[in-house]
């Protein structure tokens, strides 16, 4: 039996990445019964008397129970060093010991695996860091993932890592697709989050992915202390770690590394964009907490941008939701990265004139990572002749209203962004809104994508966000149906509609930000909704925010929100339209609340504010910590104040506190509160 697996895994090496699709499902089939009959089962053998399995028609939504969020990134060695400087600030620690992980980043596609009691039950990709689409079937098609765990774990355990393939795979499965006469992929990641993502689980196996763990997600408890404890508890759990991975004691160390791997980045054997730095402990970990969508305990540092020459045939001129006006570069396709780009951004009306750039020069194009490509430098000594000096247009391309660049009350400068004045008549902007509405992280409506919306807009389907939510009832009523349209059909039809009516129930920080409300992106419609806790709180509250006004003045105590937003909101939620639209679209769907945080502390739902010097947390942990609470921290003490934690010379928000009656507790008093002793 054992010269048969043998036999068998060299024939897979070797034969069947080129092997005919019966061939190779043959091949895998065989050798993953083996695997079964000597005792060594993988999560693929699941999939051997089940390989004749229908296809699913779209993925299912999985919400993470506990956010796979995305990393911040470095491009050099003084951004590095100031990272641990604020590692180091944060945390108070001056001078003493702190130690880091170091891994290569894998440029693959993100997932997270759940095992209960040490056996696979479910994965997901990453998606857009809150919910992702349910992969299951996928994975148990990876033989590196262990159907189940070795040794002791805990009972829940979500993994999270990365799935990728090869250098020597890719050519192999590119060389197989070309025998075939199918599309070649362009570079390995592709190739990996393609075959990932297939609807069809045979075509998952048939392809040779691979998965190294890198740190988790929920746990009922964790098997180590520290970032490197987990990871070689993974290890012995049967999960692939990548080997490189190692400790660092200083920012010199870590540079050390990260110049050591990009030498021998050619030679891995696979793709990496960059090295990841984590803080080793992970007590130290739970205190710095997130900021934004990044923890502030770790950092990706990428490889430094790949840039190409091109030409820059014309300069298009894009209007977003919020009326701007964002110039793009068209240009000759070329390739950078392993990518073909053919647009890059130009930044903005001043950066043009500046740099004197012009249609039909020469130019050098930079990307970076998932940077959008931008322009970086404008090759004058091969500026062809009889160019001219590009000037920016004062009115908007699509309605013509007039494009304004408004001042900045701050500064009484003006605004970089010149921005179209037309704002409930501009076709441009209620296409990009309801985009917007619509994307990924918004409200997330799978098949209604930038081409299905631009055909709705135009034939007068979809015009308001809440037109998509009775365009099922009105195409069935209609004698004209989508399924009969060019690109459409009965099954994408069917589709469409399942995915508008699965999102009619959505977290209420997802519909905030869906709103496209300026200056209220996916951050600050967390801390508005953990604020208000129901839309009609946020809705009376920002209608009513009048310069001057109590609700402004609770708007502004926010903590990360302030003035400008609650100026955008004010805005917002006083228009007319606006209040109409909201209307319709409230009838149509229902906002949950956003997953409770620490629920059971008694701080929970409360309005701190920390005021004073403490002595035991810096002020940034202190409010982070209060987060993890559930507790809203406010910048300053109004009548919704209900705690103050204040420290040795607390002044003006003392006396406040006093004078309105509200409680105030020292900072040790504040850690009994919080059961931390």
């Amino acid at each position: 039996m054992q010269e048969l697996k043998a036999e068998l895994d060299r024939a897979y090496e070797n034969a069947a990445p080129l092997a005919e699709d019966v061939e190779f499902d043959v091949i895998k089939f065989l050798r993953r019964a083996v695997d079964v009959l000597v005792g060594k089962p993988t999560q693929a053998s699941l999939l051997v008397f089940d390989v004749g399995a229908a296809p699913s028609e779209k993925f299912k939504k999985i919400r993470h129970s506990v956010p796979m969020l995305s990393l911040g990134n470095v491009f050099s060695d003084e951004e590095v060093r100031d990272f641990v400087a604020r590692v180091r600030r944060f945390l108070g620690l001056g001078d003493g010991s702190l130690r880091f992980t170091f891994e290569p980043k894998i440029d693959g596609l993100s997932c997270s695996l759940r095992y209960e009691k040490g056996h696979f039950v479910r994965a997901a990709t990453r998606g857009d860091g809150y919910e992702g689409e349910d992969v299951t079937a996928n994975i148990r098609t990876v033989d590196e993932i262990p159907q189940r765990l070795h040794g002791d774990h805990s009972d829940v355990l979500e993994v999270r890592g990365e799935v990728y393939m090869t250098h020597k795979d890719f050519a192999a499965l590119n060389a197989r697709q070309k025998e075939l006469g199918k599309t070649l992929f362009a570079n390995p990641r592709n190739a990996a989050a393609g075959s990932l993502r297939q609807l069809d689980p045979k075509i998952t196996a048939s392809r040779p992915l691979h998965f190294f763990a890198y740190g988790w997600g929920e746990a009922s408890a964790l098997p180590a202390q520290t970032q490197m404890g987990v990871l070689e508890a993974l290890r012995r759990y049967g999960l692939p770690v990548n080997p490189l991975t190692t400790l660092c004691e200083s920012a010199e160390d870590m540079l050390a590394h990260y110049r050591a791997i990009e030498a021998q980045r050619a030679t891995l054997g696979y793709d990496i964009d960059g090295v990841v730095y984590k803080v080793d402990d992970i007590a130290l970990q739970e205190r710095l907490g997130f900021v934004s969508r990044a923890p502030r305990w770790a950092v990706a540092h990428k490889f430094p941008a790949e840039r190409a020459t091109t030409r820059l045939l014309k300069i298009d001129i894009q209007v977003g939701r919020t009326g701007a006006l964002t110039p793009v570069a068209r240009l000759e396709p070329v390739t950078v990265g392993g990518v073909v780009v053919s647009s890059a951004t130009l930044h903005n009306e001043d950066e043009i004139d500046r740099r004197d750039v012009r249609e039909g020069d020469w130019i050098v194009v930079q990307r970076a990572g998932d940077v959008i490509p931008q322009v970086i430098e404008v090759l004058k000594d091969r500026r062809p002749k009889n160019t001219k000096r590009y000037k920016f247009p004062h009115e908007c391309p699509i309605c013509h209203s007039a494009a304004l660049r408004e001042l900045d009350a701050k500064t009484g400068k003006q605004e970089v962004v010149r921005r179209c004045t037309g704002s409930l008549v501009c076709p441009a902007q209620a296409i990009e809104r309801l985009k917007h509405f619509a994307s990924r992280n918004a409200m997330d409506i799978e098949g209604l994508g930038d081409k299905q919306i631009e055909l709705f807009f135009q034939e007068g389907l979809i015009r308001t966000p809440s037109d998509i939510f009775t365009l099922e009832e009105r195409d069935r009523a209609s004698l004209t149906k989508i399924k009969n349209r060019e690109g459409f059909g009965e099954t994408s039809v069917r589709n469409l509609f399942a995915a508008i009516e699965a999102r009619r129930s959505v977290p209420i920080n997802r519909f905030i930000f869906a709103l496209g409300m300026r200056h209220v992106g996916e951050t600050n419609a967390r801390r508005l909704a953990r604020h208000f806790g129901d839309f009609e709180s946020l809705r009376e509250t920002a209608h009513d925010a009048v310069p001057g006004s109590e609700a402004r003045a609770r708007i502004d105590s926010i903590d990360g929100v302030g003035p400008v937003v609650a100026e955008a909101l004010h805005d917002f939620f006083a228009e007319p339209h606006n209040e109409r639209e909201l209307d319709a679209l409230l009838k149509q769907i229902t906002l949950e609340p956003m997953p409770a945080v620490a629920s059971t502390s008694p701080v929970s739902g409360k309005t701190v504010v920390f005021t004073g010097a403490l002595e035991r947390l810096t002020r940034d942990e202190a409010k982070a910590q209060a987060e993890r609470f559930g507790a809203h921290v406010a910048a300053s003490v109004s009548k919704k104040t209900d705690l103050v934690v204040a420290g040795p010379g607390a002044g003006s928000k003392l006396k406040k506190a006093a004078e309105l009656g509200i409680e105030v507790i020292s900072e040790d008093e504040w850690f009994t509160r919080t059961g931390q002793g």
